[in-house]
Parts: C-alpha cells; structure tokens; sequence
C-alpha cells in the first residue's frame, strides 16, 4: 500500500547514500548461512529499510527534534556474502572505514553472528548485549559471538583486531529456560556482568544502563558495541525471531533501553539481529519494531 506524502510530515528513511563523514551510517550485514535454526534472516536488512518509511523523524522531547535536522544520516547499502572468513573480514574492514568517519555505525542484520565482525570492526573495547541467550556456545554460529569477541581471532591476518575483555561485557535480558547452566557457569568463570529479565523489570532501565555503561565503557579510551537482539522481547511483539520466548521484554522496554545506551558517547557501534522477516507475522510486527530500534539509536545520538 502507498503510503501518504505530507510535506509537513517528513518519513525516515531512504537517506543518501554514505559518502564521508555522517553522524550515523546504516550498513546492511545480512548473515544467515551458520544459523543454529533455519532463518531467512538475510531479508531482514532491506525490509527494515521498507519499513522505516513508516514512521516519522520527529523526537517529540521536549524540545521537539527533527533528527533529519540535527543528523547527518547515511546508509552503506549490504554487505553481499558476509558469512565465511572472507564474508567476516570485509565486514571488518567495511566497518572499520565507515566508524572512522561517523560517530554511530548501525548495523542491520542478519543473524546474531554479525556481532562478532561488527564489534571487531568498530575496535570495540566492551560490549552490551540485550538478548535472552549468552550467546556462549562453541564454534561459529550465530550462538557463538559473545565467546568468539572473547576467545576467537578472525581467520583473515590481513585484518588487525583486539579481542574484548569479559570483564567489560554486560549481557541484559537473559531468560530463563533458554539457556543452560554450562553457559551460565562460562559468564560467571569469565567475569561477564549477567542482568537477567527479572533483574532489568525490579531495577528499571535507568539503573540498568547506567551500570551497563560503566563496566562496558571503563577506560580512558573506551569504545562500546551494543547488539540489540529482538529475541529478547515477548514472542508477542516479536514473532519473527525463532527464539523468542513468551514472557520476554516489552516493546516499549526495548526501545527505552536502546535510546539510553546510545544516548552515550562511548557507544560507537549498534547491531540489530534474529529478526527473520519471512517468518514475521501479517502486519510485520517485528521488522517494524526492529525499524523502531533505529529510530531510537538515532534519537539516543542527537541527544548526546
């Protein structure tokens, strides 16, 4: 369905295409290929794009804010076939260039295994993750990047990376029954700060992030990657994320959190993953809330 044009009622999206320095700049990063379920989550990118029209720019404050007005916003198009080593290592390289001229890279992915290369490619330092699932697991998967950011070094040696500290990685959301107890033990042996889902409901999201933010971004020269898994969230709000469970975070909820932590100037990077969009419901529930994420990266960075 079309939708209405209204010259005093501008709609994200399509914003040009990266070319130099921007505030923030989207980057396609649709990976799929080693998912430990069957996903079509390489639509995923393009659809959030579809989707993003949908809404408006505006921040309604106060102030009111219009971020086409306060941010120069560009989008890097995909990366073709960024699964395998030479899928990870461009993703690397591509993020590297494009954070070295904008302060926020968003990445649209895709399966959860794009935080490994993001994270890489941003030279991230520490890490918020907000998911149902450690994300802890052996081998290369889209269960495995929180351990591969810890333990793993890209199979290409013509990219330089840094592995992250356990110690700075703060994992919010994590649910119970869908985890195991070895998993558990692993964050807990590493120093990895666990929030579950209880603990983010009794405390608010306020004290949340703000704890997150400081075990992530401790140091002089901190630069903190954020992966926003939408499994996190109620099966409700997001049926197309295969492992989303009943009971998960609210809509709002995630939004609320997303916006705080971007709102901080350490945070340099964002993925948005686990979102298949051929397996989403009739009225695109969860590509709509993954496009809302954007939105509330956007909103988190003009109001640094």
């Amino acid at each position: 369905m079309a939708l209405s044009h209204d010259p005093l009622w501008p709609r994200a999206g399509s914003w040009p295409a990266a070319d130099g320095e921007a505030d923030a700049v989207l980057l396609g990063v649709p990976t799929w290929r080693t998912s430990l379920s069957p996903t079509g989550a390489h639509a995923t990118p393009a659809a959030i794009r579809d989707a993003l029209p949908r809404y408006g720019t505006t921040v309604l404050g106060p102030p009111v804010v219009d971020l086409d007005e306060v941010l120069r916003i560009t989008d890097a198009g995909d990366i073709a076939e960024p699964d395998g080593d030479d899928g990870e290592a461009e993703t690397i390289a591509r993020v590297r260039e494009l954070a070295e001229a904008a302060r926020l890279v968003i990445a649209l992915g895709g399966d959860n295994s794009l935080t490994y290369p993001v994270a890489l490619g941003a030279s991230a330092t520490g890490l918020i993750t907000f998911d149902a699932h450690f994300d802890l697991r052996d081998g290369v998967s889209n269960g495995t990047p929180v351990r591969r950011l810890v333990e793993d070094t890209p199979a290409s040696a013509t990219v330089a990376t840094s592995r992250i500290d356990p110690t700075r990685i703060v994992q919010i959301g994590l649910a119970d029954f869908a985890n195991s107890a070895a998993y558990a033990r692993r964050a807990a042996d590493w120093g990895i700060r666990v929030i579950t889902l209880d603990e983010v409901r009794r405390r608010g999201a306020a004290d949340v992030v703000a704890e997150a933010l400081e075990v992530a971004g401790a140091g002089s020269a901190a630069r903190v990657h954020l992966d926003i898994d939408v499994d996190v969230c109620d099966r409700s709000v997001a049926p197309g994320c295969p492992a989303s469970v009943p009971g998960g975070l609210a809509a709002w909820e995630l939004r609320a959190l997303t916006r705080a932590v971007a709102a901080d100037s350490r945070v340099v990077s964002a993925d948005l993953a686990e979102v298949d969009a051929t397996a989403d419901a009739d009225d695109a529930r969860t590509v709509r809330l993954a496009a809302l994420c954007v939105l509330e990266l956007l909103a988190g960075l003009a109001a640094r």
